[in-house]
């Protein structure tokens, strides 16, 4: 039997030595059992065993300036490409044990991936000249393997969604005239990259006989934690939804990338994303994209912490020029690092864009600043439309979720940007089923009108890896309806309720309305 490890994005190289230490493992331990790695890896090239340099078409400079490495490893085949948005599978195989042949193992990854993309209705073909699997005459798979003492490793690269500027920069595989596609530009749409994750599990499950997956960090020593991670696995038809992208999708994501910033829709794993970059939005998330803080439920990275980026400012600027919007979001990193909490960042990056985009609105979403006065009022002296800080949880769950923050020291931060500036809208966000009474989540929605809050988002609790906050309850659709009831009898005047509802989600929708409403009175 195989065990699985979802592992999230990992560094290449840091990829490469688990491998290698299960390859290891395998060889030497009696009764070790076989394991498949399922990931995702920053943007790298790598070069196989007897690849060559030439098939890449730009210069070490080039590369460089994007933060691109060249790893030269063992397995076959030339040079190749992996980014975020592509799903790589390592399975580290006793291949002799299990009495396969490298050639029929090859085969068994085509046959693989193959069915994920027909399971979601991309009809591809496996070429038996040059390995891998192809939409006509686009590669959309590839297989790299290496087997040392018998033993499999690497493996195969599916492209999900992901940009696939960097392969023109290469002779993909060596091959030349053969171009590369993914999932979601043969479907022209978006694609949720969790659902063919899960899809990818499942199959590799029924052809290589595995286990129930785990989720991992392979920043560890060994293996974390035994049990398969069924609040991920085992989500409401409800939660699960294909959400349509398109080419402002794509144009909203490039723009994103190639500009070197960060949006807490990728980072912390946002389900509205698809939607968000198909309407031509974003949530852009400033300071790095790393946090002091390791909140039980949060994706976004714990540590170590860069330093401040000053040209950042000016780049958000030039992407809401380009995109065009007339509403914008900022949010943050939480950094206690920083005297200020940060607070003198968002100032820059306020005013950078109001010199760009001299009608655009801004909300920013910001942490708790250590409850410092003088970081709050340099934010709400900026005056942006809308000061929004999540509440997150009921009181009683702090502890649990959110050990490093206050409840009471969240809410008076609400009251006193209230009384900063009259004119400025404040907002916050729930999250629900982590175990939370009802009676303690109207009494949150309770304090938090009291404290002068106008805007409410509530969203469901999607656990990102094993090693955060298990899903206590999916909440139906027609709970969070009662709960937009509630809060509409409490007073807000601008409510989100619902499963995939988010921090951002309809910010500028739910702003305008509530001003809409206030000019009527």
């Amino acid at each position: 039997m195989i065990q699985m490890e979802s592992c999230g994005l990992v560094d290449y190289r840091e990829a490469r030595r688990r491998q290698l230490e299960l390859v290891k493992r395998l060889h030497t331990m009696e009764g070790e059992g076989d394991r498949c790695l399922v990931l995702e890896h920053p943007s790298v090239f790598t070069l196989g065993r007897n690849g060559s340099s030439r098939h890449i078409a730009v210069s070490s400079e080039f590369l460089a300036a994007r933060n691109i490495d060249v790893v030269r490893v063992e397995r076959g085949g030339e040079v190749t490409y992996h980014g975020p948005g592509q799903l790589v599978c390592y399975p580290v195989m006793n291949l002799k044990r299990r009495g396969l042949g490298v050639i029929e193992f090859v085969g068994l990854l085509e046959s693989i991936m193959l069915s994920v993309t027909r399971e979601f209705g991309i009809e591809a073909r496996a070429d038996a000249r040059n390995r891998g699997i192809y939409v006509g005459n686009h590669k959309i798979g590839s297989i790299g393997i290496a087997v040392k003492r018998g033993i499999s490793f690497h493996g195969l690269a599916l492209n999900v969604d992901l940009d696939l500027t960097p392969f023109s920069w290469i002779n993909p595989c060596g091959l030349t005239g053969v171009a590369m596609t993914s999932m979601a530009r043969e479907l022209k749409e978006g694609i949720d990259l969790d659902q063919v994750r899960q899809t990818l599990i499942d199959t590799v499950a029924q052809v290589l006989e595995t286990r129930p997956p785990l989720a991992v960090s392979l920043s560890a020593d060994g293996v974390q934690g035994d049990q398969a991670n069924t609040a991920m696995n085992a989500k409401p038809k409800w939660l699960k939804k294909r959400l349509p992208a398109g080419p402002e999708y794509e144009r909203i994501r490039r723009l994103v990338g190639t500009a070197n910033l960060h949006t807490v829709c990728r980072e912390a794993r946002c389900p509205n994303q698809f939607e968000c970059y198909g309407k031509g939005t974003a949530t852009f998330m400033i300071m790095g994209d790393r946090c002091t803080r390791n909140c039980r439920f949060c994706a976004v990275q714990h540590g170590p912490m860069e330093d401040l980026d000053s040209g950042e400012p000016q780049r958000i600027a030039s992407a809401v020029a380009e995109m065009k919007l007339d509403y914008a979001v900022l949010t943050s990193v939480t950094r206690d690092d920083l005297p200020d909490g940060g607070a003198a960042h968002f100032v820059a990056t306020i005013e950078a864009m109001r010199r760009r985009c001299t009608h655009t609105l801004v909300e920013v979403l910001i942490p708790d600043l250590q409850g410092k006065q003088a970081s709050l009022e340099t934010i709400c002296g900026a005056s942006p439309a809308v000061l929004n800080h999540n509440i997150e949880t009921v009181a009683e769950l702090y502890p649990r979720v959110r050990p490093q923050a206050i409840y009471e020291r969240s809410l008076e931060l609400l009251r006193r940007a209230g009384t900063l500036d009259g004119s400025l809208v404040t907002k916050s966000g729930i999250m629900v089923g982590l175990g939370e009474s009802r009676e303690a989540l109207i009494k949150t929605m309770g304090d938090l009108r009291e404290a002068g809050c106008e805007i409410i988002t509530i969203g469901q609790y999607l656990q990102p890896t094993a090693e955060h906050l298990p899903v206590s309850r999916f909440v139906p659709p027609e709970e969070f309806e009662e709960l937009e009831e509630i809060a509409h009898g409490l007073g807000f005047g601008g409510i989100a309720a619902g499963p995939h509802v988010r921090s951002s989600y309809k910010a500028g929708h739910l702003y305008r309305s509530l001003r809409s409403r206030a000019a009527k009175v």
